[in-house]
């Protein structure tokens, strides 16, 4: 195709749109990454503002781990994310595929069940009180079964489910297979990519579990990560006018924030083929 001369200019007009939404997200991630490693002297040099730093220094991340409660909450935050993930996927598939097959009796009354749900709460107090009730207040499993199940994730991946073709299942039930081989044996190795979009979006939302381990949890062994570092980022004291071998709090903070950031931004990139894929086939149908 011959571009003429408006294509062009519609061309530079994206790419100069694009390139600065890349600079928006990029610039303050780069910033605080910068003066975690920065010696806070350079940065108090350059007024407060660096984003490639001319001297490195490991003494914030030293200190925070070294001093703080941070690894332990790391452990936390990662059983939280691994096992929680694993709970959500296995109970959502379990609840789509059913949803997804239309012979299924009551399926109306079941799908409006699950909106009623995406689209009204019973409020923070009621389900306080229900995880209380149950005994799960100051244990790792109320910041996981409460949110077991997620209605926007189940319709995301009914739809994907729906979308595959319906000769594979009366083959597969020809050949004598039941539901359950149905769904483990084919369903779930061609469902791979809206398998990692809902798994990312479980994973992400473990990884900054932090409204409710403030509300379920006061063992501080149990903090999980976002807690531990919304500590350092509000309750840290110490006065910008440090001695050598101590740690600025700015420093500190930052530190935390890529400490915290940076596992979940580095698994991001092998996912996202199959997150793109799954988000656009679930959603074709609601």
């Amino acid at each position: 195709m011959v571009s003429n001369a408006g294509d062009k200019l519609f061309g530079a007009f994206t790419y100069a749109v694009l390139a600065l939404v890349g600079l928006v997200a990029v610039v303050p991630l780069l910033y605080v990454f910068s003066v975690s490693l920065t010696p806070f002297a350079e940065v108090l040099k350059h007024g407060g503002y660096v984003l490639l730093p001319k001297e490195l220094t490991f003494n914030a991340y030293k200190k925070l781990i070294s001093t703080s409660g941070i690894p332990r909450s790391l452990g936390v935050t990662v059983f939280l994310t691994v096992v929680g993930t694993a709970i959500n996927l296995v109970l959502t598939t379990l609840t789509a595929y059913p949803l997804s097959r239309k012979q299924l009796p009551g399926r109306s009354a079941f799908l409006f069940m699950v909106v009623f749900t995406l689209l009204f709460s019973g409020g923070i107090i009621p389900t306080y009180l229900i995880v209380k009730a149950t005994g799960l207040i100051d244990s790792l499993w109320a910041l996981i079964l409460p949110t077991a199940i997620s209605s926007f994730n189940v319709l995301i991946m009914k739809s994907f489910f729906e979308q595959l073709p319906e000769e594979l299942f009366e083959s597969a039930r020809i050949d004598g297979a039941r539901e359950f081989r149905i769904l483990f044996r084919l369903t779930a190795p061609l469902s791979l990519p809206v398998m990692i979009t809902v798994g990312l979006f479980y994973a992400v939302g473990h990884w900054n579990s932090f409204f409710s381990a403030i509300m379920y949890v006061t063992d501080r062994s149990l903090f999980p990560l976002q807690v531990v570092v919304r500590e350092i980022l509000i309750l840290t004291q110490q006065p910008l006018e440090n001695a050598e071998d101590q740690v600025p709090t700015v420093t500190m903070q930052m530190a935390a924030i890529v400490f915290a950031s940076v596992p979940i931004l580095a698994v991001y990139p092998f996912l996202q083929k199959h997150f793109t894929k799954g988000m656009l086939l679930g959603s074709i149908k609601g």
